[in-house]
């Protein structure tokens, strides 16, 4: 059974009711969200300094690299644990250049080319992500090359947020030769 309603102009009223309701809850939610959700701090580009092999034969004093012993105390990065007990002989060496005003601090890891052409993509993920997440608890941005100089992967991040934005890029090549950055 219909009940037919009294006034035609109830039917738009109802509708403009619920239009009302729906931009009022649009509005406030709009107006009480975290303005943090909305302005997420950029994640800088990487470092783009050249890498610079000469200081595994020859470092300077404001380097550190998997040849350099601290008597006395750990040296920051300690990266030492992850190249003898996960990365086996993945890790070959690395380069840690302190924070200057022109860069962040960073890493320079240089992998055996070898070994990293033989893992999957989602095996780099993870050595990246490791070792970034290790070189990030002391403040230190993460690249990975090859001793040919070819950038590999990065795990750059926004150090002035807490907790600190992070961004991995990985350069891939196809079964063509082409490389392609994901």
């Amino acid at each position: 059974m219909h009940i037919p309603e009294l006034c035609d102009a109830c039917g738009g009223l109802r509708q403009r009711q619920r239009s009302f309701s729906l931009l009022l809850t649009i509005s406030l939610t709009t107006l009480l969200a975290p303005s943090s959700l909305a302005q997420t701090p950029p994640i800088p580009p990487p470092s783009s300094a050249p890498l610079e092999l000469d200081l595994l034969i020859k470092p300077k004093n404001y380097v550190i690299t998997a040849n350099t012993i601290n008597p006395a105390g750990l040296t920051v990065p300690s990266l030492w644990w992850a190249q003898q007990n996960s990365e086996r002989k993945l890790l070959d060496n690395w380069i840690a250049y302190p924070a200057s005003n022109k860069e962040p601090a960073r890493v320079d890891l240089i992998v055996n080319q070898q070994l990293w052409s033989l893992l999957e993509y989602v095996e780099r993920y993870d050595f990246v992500n490791r070792l970034g997440s290790a070189a990030r608890n002391f403040g230190y941005n993460v690249r990975v090359f090859n001793y040919q100089k070819e950038p590999l992967a990065t795990y750059t991040c926004n150090f002035s947020t807490s907790p600190a934005l992070c961004s991995i890029q990985t350069n891939v090549k196809n079964k063509i030769g082409l490389q392609r950055s994901l």
